[in-house]
């Protein structure tokens, strides 16, 4: 009973932390287009890995990237992980730069055991990000335009491990969040005009995984890992909204449309290959494709229109090093290495949208505990292709704390 209440309380407040404010990133104007942009389900830990994954199974760790990863678990252990991440952008287009700063709550995850070689987990991660702010002249005035917003998703998932070696697990998300566009129009006669867009999305998400490890020897184990996200037309509304903002006329709603069938999500691939020596090594490499030429997103504007996609893939590799896990201080620690290159979704024009990232970041032993915090670096650039557009440049420092304790140990009464 005192198990079940603990569970009970521990999804209640993952679920009153939904109330929370994500991290607000930066101001980017590539997050105007699209669902803007997208965040992986990495952990403070594996974005110091360049945000690999796949194959990645620990029962020290959550691993949000492949459900089946939660067969790992402990039968004692309740896992509790959330964290902060705070970023700078350094931007140029031409010969004009600037600087932005951003920063909150990046995730809150926890997982625990339901029985023996079955592990349940349960969260709030970002699934797509908005924020922009940019304007420019036109003739006879000028005109800027603003954005806010993503889309966040709620998660459980179960993973079970029926053979040894094998693992297999599902994750159910509740997708929800509005992104708004807004573009202003300031004549010099002294008129404005607001055009708003507005998507609404109010819908659930599944991902698939697997995971078969090998032991090669008493000191080797290799792990390969696959996870399958489905197609799926979204639930929700979009929107249009005229304002004539210098004037007391009632705005002008334009383009009301339900979201099935005109807005999807593509199927996703991740694959990941992990070797592990001992406890000490890990190296793993991840690949993660995403099918976006075949997603639809209907303009609201002009509803006999799509707003074009790019194929999404990535490539990813990490590392981890614990020198000596029993030694002293600084031999237990967790060093990380990591970086990644991607072709993004977006599509700007004739342009790709590319990035690359290069991470590291130390896992730090709480004194007297398994708990562990986590600190993470990560310099990343992006830009378009082959026009460049915007060059961006960010350096983020992410701050995990990863509390490992067992909160389902009954001592024995003799």
């Amino acid at each position: 009973m005192n198990r079940t209440k603990r569970i009970i309380g521990i999804l209640s407040a993952v679920i009153i932390a939904c109330g929370s404010v994500f991290a607000q990133g930066p101001m980017t104007p590539y997050s105007r287009y699209g669902y803007g942009i997208l965040n992986d389900n990495a952990t403070s830990a594996q974005r110091a890995m360049g945000g690999v994954g796949y194959a990645m199974s620990s029962g020290r760790q959550i691993n949000v990237m492949n459900p089946a990863s939660y067969a790992a678990m402990d039968s004692l252990t309740f896992l509790f992980d959330m964290g902060i991440t705070g970023t700078a952008l350094w931007s140029t287009e031409g010969e004009e730069s600037g600087k932005d700063f951003g920063g909150g709550l990046d995730y809150v995850t926890i997982q625990f055991p339901i029985c023996k070689n079955v592990g349940m987990s349960a969260g709030l991660l970002p699934y797509t990000s908005v924020g922009y702010s940019f304007g420019s002249k036109i003739d006879n005035g000028s005109s800027s335009r603003s954005g806010n917003g993503g889309l966040n998703q709620v998660y459980v998932g179960v993973g079970a491990s029926p053979l040894k070696g094998l693992s297999v697990g599902a994750n159910i998300s509740y997708l929800f969040g509005t992104n708004i566009n807004d573009t202003y129009v300031v004549t010099s006669a002294g008129s404005t005009t607001l055009f708003e867009r507005v998507v609404q999305v109010r819908d659930y998400h599944l991902q698939f995984g697997i995971q078969y490890a090998y032991n090669i020897n008493r000191d080797n184990k290799l792990t390969a890992g696959l996870t399958f996200s489905p197609k799926k037309t979204l639930l929700g509304h979009a929107w249009g909204v005229n304002y004539d903002v210098s004037s007391d006329t009632e705005p002008d709603t334009i383009g009301y449309m339900s979201m099935r069938n005109n807005f999807s999500l593509p199927d996703t691939w991740g694959f990941g290959l992990n070797y592990q020596w001992r406890d000490r090594l890990m190296l793993e490499a991840d690949f993660t494709y995403q099918n976006w030429k075949d997603a639809k997103y209907t303009l609201v504007e002009d509803p006999d229109r799509m707003q074009e996609f790019n194929n999404r893939w990535k490539f990813a590799l990490g590392g981890q090093f614990t020198p000596r896990p029993r030694g002293n201080y600084a031999q237990r620690i967790n060093y990380r290495l990591g970086g990644y290159y991607s072709n993004d979704y977006l599509k700007i024009g004739d342009n790709s949208l590319r990035e690359y990232g290069l991470s590291l970041g130390f896992g730090l032993p709480a004194p007297g505990s398994k708990t562990v915090i986590n600190l993470g670096f990560e310099w990343k650039h992006r830009q378009a292709n082959p026009n460049p557009l915007i060059k961006e440049n960010y350096f983020n420092i992410t701050l995990g704390i990863n509390f490992n304790e067992l909160w389902f140990y009954q001592p024995k009464i003799h």
